[in-house]
Order: structure tokens, then sequence, then C-alpha cells
């Protein structure tokens, strides 16, 4: 067993595994060049206030969560994750030109919802087509790997952001155009190269009920448990982007602020995801919720840039130590043919938590101080990690 540990690196991955992970990219760098201008585009440009950007991010990315339990559970009863995989992503590459087109904040707020109705189609299927192809000894590298390669565009949409706008004066709208193309791209690779094992449908109901909900068993609610305390204490990345000009980055930098933390998300996910394929997983997500701390309490004290990208780095890091991670947990607890309602419902769960923390972060900075936000999700990080360790005290958790 030791020497197939060993072994279970990139090269042993399926290729579909390396194609999902490339249409993340690709698709993560469409929707990051667009997500790194979004906050400044709408406090700068249409004159939303924050709590508006907390609103819009929260309502956005929960709305992406709750999509994914349907599509998660239909793609359980059709047998077709990629069929709609590629629906999802084909509706978020179209949503993108709609922000270059928004003459106001409901315009935007429409696009956004769009974006994020596409990536909730996808994103079940997807992440329940992963476990599909790999073998369970791999499970943590191969999320690792998507994980990776989607924060390499995460890194790069950024970057490429901040590049474009420096070369065309600032021009948000011209951006938001060119930011189609790599979307489209995406959708290409997964019609292309992305392979389905043949399954049978599962003859059941198109609506979950409630002998679906219990024969997902105890070891599944319990890590929902565990995964939803996570998210509660993680707002949208959004306010590391405004405490970056908080503190007096210009628009045309403050892009940097998700290229560092992207980068240390691209560099730590597949590693950990391998490491924690061989050591469990517990260690790791109790040392990931301890670094979201430390990111936390850097940027509430920031005075100088050097903090605030010092905050984002640790923020990537612990995306790194607990998302793929979360993933591999979620697989290893459902039965093969929930999976997808596994992945959907785990989503919903999220989805909630990230948007009451988006919501309360807005509500902290525009009520009080940018550093009131920060320091409430470091509580919020403490209680979810004592909430943890309960929920592993007496409970078997398979971490």
């Amino acid at each position: 067993m030791a020497n197939k540990l060993q072994g279970s690196g990139h090269q042993c991955l399926p290729g579909t595994v390396w194609a999902l992970g490339c249409v993340s990219l690709c698709m993560d760098i469409s929707s990051e060049i667009i997500h790194s201008l979004l906050p400044v585009f709408l406090v700068s440009v249409l004159g939303a206030g924050v709590q508006t950007v907390g609103l819009i991010e929260g309502v956005a990315e929960s709305t992406a969560m709750v999509v994914r339990v349907f599509s998660g559970a239909l793609s359980d009863r059709l047998g077709k994750r990629k069929l709609l995989a590629v629906c999802g992503y084909g509706l978020g590459a179209l949503s993108k030109p709609l922000f270059a087109l928004a003459a106001g904040v409901g315009m935007v707020f429409s696009a956004r919802f769009i974006d994020r109705i596409g990536k909730g189609i996808c994103g079940a299927p997807r992440d329940a087509l992963v476990a599909d192809v790999t073998p369970p000894e791999q499970r943590g590298a191969a999320y690792g790997l998507r994980q990776s390669l989607d924060s390499v565009g995460a890194f790069a949409g950024p970057l490429l952001a901040m590049l474009l706008m420096g070369m065309s004066g600032g021009s948000f709208r011209l951006i938001f155009w060119l930011a189609f193309l790599p979307g489209l791209l995406a959708v290409l690779i997964l019609l292309l190269g992305v392979r389905e094992p043949r399954s049978a449908p599962e003859h059941r109901s198109w609506l979950l009920n409630r002998q679906q909900l219990q024969a997902l068993g105890g070891d599944y609610w319990r890590v929902l448990l565990v995964g939803t305390l996570f998210t509660m204490a993680r707002f949208s990345e959004a306010f590391l982007l405004l405490r970056g000009t908080d503190l007096g980055l210009s628009v045309t930098l403050v892009s940097m602020v998700m290229v560092v933390m992207n980068s240390a998300y691209m560099l730590s996910a597949y590693p950990l995801g391998t490491l924690g394929d061989r050591i469990g997983l517990r260690g790791l997500l109790t040392a990931g919720m301890l670094v979201l701390v430390g990111a936390d309490l850097c940027l509430a004290l920031a005075g100088h840039l050097w903090l605030v990208l010092l905050g984002a780095l640790l923020w990537g890091l612990h995306l790194g130590m607990t998302q793929g991670l979360l993933a591999t947990l979620v697989a290893q607890a459902s039965p093969p043919s929930l999976r997808g309602t596994a992945f959907g419902v785990f989503g919903l769960a999220t989805g909630i938590g990230l948007l009451f923390a988006s919501l309360l972060a807005g509500r902290l900075w525009q009520s009080l101080t940018p550093a009131a936000a920060f320091y409430g999700s470091a509580l919020l990080a403490l209680v979810a990690l004592a909430g943890f360790t309960a929920c592993g005290a007496g409970r078997r958790v398979s971490v």
C-alpha cells in the first residue's frame, strides 16, 4: 500500500481529471478577470456601497450552491454528469459579456446571478465525476490537482486583469469583453477532452426525498456539519480587494491581492491533497483553520500593504489546506449512486454559510470598521474549529 500511495502522483491520475482541471483553469481565468475588478467597478464607477457588494457576492455565491443541489441530484438521476457540466460552463461563459454592458448595479447583479447559476449547474456533477473516475486512494490528489489547476486560473486571471488595466488605461468594459474568450475555451476543452464512464440512470424521483437524504448516512452528515462550520468562518474574497483599496492600493494594482492569494492556493492544494491521502485529513483541516485565523488578524491589523499581502497569502494557503480535503471527505462518505446529490446538498449548506458570512462582513465593515469584519471572521473560525473538534470527539468522522 505504501508503494501504491507513493506512486499516486500526477502521472497516475486519469486524463479526465486533468481535462476537468484545465476546464476549471480556463473558466477561472475568465471569471477572475472580472471578479478581481468587479468590487472596485461597483464602488468607483457605479457608486455602490460596500454592503451592496457584500449582498451581491453573498447572494451570487449562495445561488450557485443552491442550484448545485438540483444539478447534483439530476446527474444521479440521468447518469449524465458531463452534459450538465457543459450546460453550466456554457451558461457561465455566456454571462461574461453582460458585465461589459452593465450600466447599473441591477445589471451587474443579474450577470453575477446568471454566472453563478452556471457554476451551480456544473459544480456537483463535475466533483462527482472526479470521484467516479478516480481510485479511492488517489482522491485527495485528484481533488487537490483540480483545485491547483483551478487556482492557476484564479492566479492568472487577476494578473491579466492588472496588466490589461495598465495597457487599456483603466477600461473596465473592454477587459470584461476580453474575459469571454477563456470561458469559451473552457467549454471546448470540456466537450472534447472529458470522458464520462458509462452508468445506468437511477430510477428515483426527480426531487430529493426523505429516503434519499437518509441513505446518505451519518458519516456524510457529520462531514456536512464540519464543512458548513468552516464556510461560515470565510466570507467572499471581494473583501480582501476592498481592504487593499482601503489602504491606498491603486485600481491598476488591486488585483495583486488576488494574485498573491491564488498563488498560495495554487501551490498548496495538490501537494496537501496528496499528503492527505497518506497521513489522513484531520490534522491538515485543523491547521487550515488556524491559518485562516492568522490571515484574518493580518488583514484586521494591516496598516501597510505588506500585511494585506501576507493576509492574502495565508488566506490562499488556508484554501489549499481545506477545500480539496473537504471534497475528498464528501466523496468518501457518500454512496456512489448518490454522489452528485451528496455534493449538491453539501454545496447548499456551505452556500448558506457563505451568504451569512458575507452579509455579516459587509455589515461589520460598513457599521463599524473594516478591521471588525476580519476580527469577526477570526472569531467564527475559532468557533468552527471548536465545533470540528467536538464533532470528532466520540463520533466517527472519516478524517
